[in-house]
C-alpha cells in the first residue's frame, strides 16, 4: 500500500492537493493500491465533499478524526427526518432560509440551527444546539453522526472544551478534551497527549511492512511523527515548491524551505525525494552533496499528466487569455489585469478570463471595477477546465515562484502559448522563449510597475508579432512528455 501524508483540502485547494489527486488517478490505473490521509480538522465541511470534488474515491482517503472509528468516509446522507428522529416526540416549530433551518422547541429555551448540504436538499451536515442563549453543542454528520463539539461559556464566548468521536451504532470511540492549543485524546486504553502523538499512533496502527511506501506531501507538525513510526516502510518525499531561499543561502550555508528542512535533514531515513522537473532535480543532488555531503535518492517525476491533448473543434477565441490558480497575493493575478487593461491600446480586443477561488477574490474585483475593465476581464470562478483552454488563445501567469505548474501544463495540452516570468521552475520547464511563449527576465529588486509594463509588452508582442500556428504546434509538441502513460511508467518504476 501507498500511503500519501498531507493536512487539509479545501474548495480552492492548492498544487499539491492537485497534484495528490493526479497521483491517485496514475497509481489506480497502474495497479497500485495508495491511501492519502488529511491530518487537519475539518469543522465547516465534509471531506469528503472536498475530496470527491476534486477527484479522489471515497474509498482512497482517510482522515485522521474517523480513522479510530468504525464510520466510513462517505457523503452527507443524513436528513432532517433522521435528525426529527432523535427528538423523542418533543413538540418543535420549523423555519427555513437557504442552507440554514431552525428547530425551536416552544417552552423550553432551546433550539437548533442546522446547516444543510445545499440550498434546497433535506441532507444534514451539523447542527448547533443553544440552551438559554448558549451554545452547548454542535453534532456532525455524513451517514451517522461522526462527532460532537460541546461548549461552555467563557469570557462571554462559547468556548470549545470537548470533542466525542462516535462509531457508527453511536458508542463513544475516543474523546479529545481541549483548551484553546492544548489538546488529549483520551481512548480507552491510553492517553495521547497531542497532535502530533495522536499521528504517531495512527501509523504505527497502519503496521507497515517492507512491502509499503510512505509519501509525505506535507511535514508541518506531522512529519516527525509519521517518520518516527513508518519502519520498516521505505518513505519518499514530494518536493512541491522551491526547496531552499535563495537570499539566505551562500557558498557555506543553505537555508532549506521551512516545509522540508526537517525531512532534508532526516536523509538518511529517506528512501528517495521526487520533484516534478530535472532542474529541481538537478538542483537538490548537487546541494545535498555541497552542504551536507550526501547524495539521497532524488527522482523526477511530473506531479500532473495529461490523458490526452486537447484541440479546439473551432477557432480560438481572438487575442483571448486564460490564468487559472488560487486567488492569492503570492500569484499576482492583480498584475496580468493591469497588464491586460494596459495592452487595449494596442490589442483593442484582447480579453482576459480568471480561472479560481481564493482570499484575493474581493480585492481583484475592486481593481476591476477600479481600472473599469469589467467588459474583458472577468473572474470566472472556480471551474473543470479540462475541455476549456483549448477555447482561448493563450495563457499568462503572474507567479514568481511555481515548484511545477499544473495549469501550465494543462494549458501545454491544449496548444497555449505561455506568457510568465522566468522563474524556477514551472515557467521555465514550459515555456521555450520566443518558440512557444515568453519568458520574462526579472530579479528581486524590479518594482511592481515595470513587471507589469513588460507583461503588457509581452502580452503586446504575442499577438501582434508572433507566428500563432507555430506557437501552438510548440506546445502541443512540448506536451508529449507528460502524457499520462508516461508519468504511469515513472511511478510503476519506482514503487513496484
Amino acid at each position: 500500500m501507498i500511503y500519501n501524508f498531507n493536512l487539509g483540502i479545501g474548495w480552492a485547494s492548492s498544487g499539491v492537493e492537485y497534484a495528490q489527486a493526479y497521483r491517485a488517478r496514475a497509481l489506480r490505473e497502474s495497479g497500485l493500491k495508495a491511501k492519502f490521509v488529511f491530518t487537519d480538522m475539518f469543522p465547516r465541511e465534509n471531506i469528503e465533499h472536498m475530496t470527491a470534488n476534486i477527484g479522489f474515491q471515497d474509498e482512497e482517503v482517510i482522515w485522521l478524526y474517523t480513522f479510530f472509528t468504525d464510520c466510513r468516509i462517505s457523503p452527507v446522507t443524513y436528513t432532517l427526518k433522521d435528525l426529527e428522529g432523535t427528538f423523542g416526540g418533543k413538540a418543535f416549530e420549523f423555519s427555513r432560509e437557504g442552507k440554514i433551518a431552525k428547530y425551536v422547541f416552544p417552552g423550553t429555551n432551546v433550539y437548533y440551527t442546522v446547516y444543510m448540504t445545499d440550498e434546497t436538499g433535506d441532507r444534514v451536515h451539523r447542527v448547533e444546539m443553544v440552551s438559554r442563549g448558549c451554545l452547548v453543542r454542535k453534532d456532525y454528520f455524513t451517514y451517522c453522526r461522526i462527532y460532537s463539539e460541546y461548549y461552555a461559556p467563557l469570557d462571554k464566548q462559547a468556548h470549545l472544551y470537548q470533542r466525542r468521536f462516535f462509531n457508527e451504532d453511536g458508542s463513544v470511540a475516543y474523546e479529545e478534551i481541549t483548551d484553546n492549543d492544548v489538546v488529549m485524546y483520551q481512548f480507552p486504553d491510553r492517553l495521547i497527549c497531542s497532535k502530533e502523538e495522536l499521528v504517531g499512533y495512527m501509523v504505527s496502527r497502519l503496521n507497515l511492512t517492507e512491502q509499503d511506501v510512505v509519501l509525505i506531501d506535507r511535514t508541518t507538525g506531522v512529519g516527525q511523527a509519521i517518520m518516527q513510526n513508518a519502519a520498516p516502510a521505505r518513505i519518499g518525499i514530494p518536493i512541491h515548491a522551491d526547496h531552499f531561499s535563495v537570499s539566505g543561502t551562500d557558498e557555506d550555508y543553505i537555508l532549506w524551505n521551512n516545509y522540508y528542512e526537517y525531512a532534508f535533514s532526516q536523509n538518511r531515513h529517506v528512501s528517495f525525494y521526487i520533484t516534478a522537473t530535472d532542474d529541481q532535480n538537478r538542483l537538490v543532488k548537487s546541494q545535498f552533496k555541497k552542504y551536507m555531503g550526501v547524495s539521497p535518492r532524488v527522482v523526477t517525476i511530473p506531479v500532473g499528466s495529461l490523458d490526452d491533448l486537447k484541440y479546439p473543434e473551432g477557432e480560438r477565441r481572438r487575442h483571448s487569455l486564460i490564468t487559472a490558480s488560487r486567488l492569492a497575493s503570492e500569484k499576482h493575478v492583480d498584475w496580468i489585469i493591469e497588464a491586460v487593461a494596459a495592452a487595449r491600446a494596442k490589442v483593442p480586443d484582447v480579453t482576459l478570463d480568471i480561472y479560481g477561488k481564493g482570499g484575493e477574490e474581493d480585492s481583484l474585483k475592486a481593481l476591476i471595477e477600479k481600472l473599469g475593465c469589467g467588459e474583458y476581464v472577468r473572474l470566472m470562478g472556480q471551474q473543470n477546465l479540462d475541455e476549456v483552454y483549448k477555447n482561448y488563445e493563450a495563457y499568462i501567469a503572474g507567479s514568481t515562484s511555481e515548484g511545477f505548474g499544473l495549469t501550465l501544463m494543462e494549458a501545454v495540452g491544449s496548444g497555449l502559448p505561455l506568457i510568465g516570468f522566468d522563474v524556477r521552475y514551472g515557467n521555465q520547464t514550459f515555456i521555450d522563449n520566443g518558440k512557444n511563449g515568453y519568458k520574462i527576465p526579472v530579479h528581486d529588486r524590479m518594482e511592481k510597475k515595470e513587471r507589469v509594463k513588460k507583461l503588457t509588452d509581452r502580452i503586446v508582442k504575442l499577438f501582434t508579432k508572433a507566428d500563432m500556428e507555430q506557437f501552438h504546434q510548440h506546445s502541443y509538441k512540448k506536451a508529449q512528455n507528460y502524457l499520462t502513460t508516461e508519468v504511469e511508467k515513472k511511478w510503476e518504476n519506482l514503487l513496484k
